[in-house]
């Protein structure tokens, strides 16, 4: 058996379409190990959230701008 590293070396050798088809069989893998309570409680968040932002009871950022703020609040 490969150790991580040696895996690791193998896997980053391979081209970039490779390796992100085996990155998202490993998420998938992952995915399935979740537990169905958490896994729809999740879900359900996504879903409040997308409504809030549909019916504009919530106003979205940019994506960069939050991870400004993000970064300020981290340094406090």
């Amino acid at each position: 058996m490969l150790s991580i590293e040696q895996l690791t070396e193998e896997i980053l050798s391979l081209p970039s379409a490779l390796r992100a088809l085996l990155a998202e069989k490993i998420i998938e893998s992952l995915e399935s190990d979740t537990d169905p309570t958490i896994q729809a409680a999740w879900i359900n968040e996504a879903h409040r959230r997308r409504d809030e932002i549909r019916n504009a009871s919530v106003q979205a950022i940019p994506g960069d701008e939050a991870l400004v703020q993000v970064r300020r609040l981290l340094e406090q």
